[in-house]
């Protein structure tokens, strides 16, 4: 019987990225998404007998956060995170052989604004607002399911970066164009996590039967948004980055139809659970992932 995973929502950045690497593993990867070449969200039946006998589950359903909170779109991202799960949910409950490993997505913007003092597992702080309020519905919704064969992790996720896709396209354009200094005050914080480790974390919890629950994915060494914008002006040999300040980005962001949250937001989070257990990172440091990345 061939080795395969589930990888529902699997057609972004990160799901082609783990398609690629799971394949060269020798597994055979099934994508659940709205797209008619893959099994379709409304097949209960085909996603039951998709999960059946499958090693891992990875869900990484939902519509982009890159856009105008709008009350359409805000339900809109809320529905697809939550109804997507619950389907998935129902899925491994009809299962006989249901996969011994769910991951979810999350995200690490769960935790509050934060300038003062790292965010773990253990003591991070919950903020509020829209962007929170769905990380929690996202993440209440996989742990309601009760699943004795199959352990459930939500992975809270920091800015992915990568060679073909995320978010270094439109960073290294602002560098291009000169606009590559701090955005807003600076000060905010910048978590990321490098796609190769997201796929090696992935791994990692696969191996280690013993763990489940909430994971942050995020490199171990944080930066300031000034420190990131100078270390890509470096890594790109541009010596100039006009700042954005805060009014300017409010008013670029409805030209570019997003939210400056995704910007101006500090997110400082650390992978405390992830550096108890052992796990090692491949990109530790923002000069690495640069190197790699660019």
């Amino acid at each position: 019987m061939n080795k395969k995973i589930v990888i529902a929502g699997g057609t972004g950045f990160i799901g082609h990225y783990l398609e690629d690497k799971f394949t060269s593993l020798g597994y055979e990867v099934l994508i659940i998404s709205r797209q008619s070449q893959h099994l379709s969200w409304a097949d209960q039946a085909s996603i039951v007998e998709a999960l059946e006998d499958a090693e891992m589950l990875i869900n990484l359903a939902g519509k982009s956060v890159n856009c105008r909170y709008t009350e359409k779109n805000k339900k809109v991202i809320l529905d697809s995170r939550t109804e997507t799960t619950s389907i998935l949910g129902q899925a491994l409950l009809a299962c006989k052989n249901p996969p011994t490993l769910w991951i979810n997505s999350s995200t690490a913007t769960i935790y509050r604004h934060a300038e003062d003092r790292p965010m773990t597992e253990a003591n991070g702080e919950i903020g509020t607002g829209f962007s929170v309020d769905v990380a929690k519905a996202w993440e209440k919704s996989l742990f309601a399911f009760e699943l004795p064969q199959t352990r459930q992790v939500a992975l809270r996720i920091a800015i992915v970066l990568g060679k073909d896709g995320g978010v270094m396209e439109p960073y290294r354009n602002l560098v291009c164009f000169g606009l590559g200094g701090v955005q807003g005050s600076g000060n905010q914080m910048f978590s990321w996590i490098h796609v190769e480790d997201v796929f090696r974390i992935i791994l990692f919890l696969q191996e280690n039967k013993q763990l489940d629950g909430v994971f942050n994915c995020s490199a171990p060494q944080p930066i300031t948004n000034r420190e990131f914008m100078a270390q890509l002006r470096h890594a790109m040999n541009r010596k100039v980055g006009f700042p954005a300040p805060k009014w300017m980005l409010e008013i670029g962001a409805v030209f570019m139809r997003t939210e400056t949250e995704l910007i101006v937001k500090s997110r400082w989070v650390i992978p405390e659970r992830l550096e108890q257990e052992g796990f090692q990172f491949t990109f530790d440091t923002i000069e690495k992932t640069l190197q790699d990345v660019l």
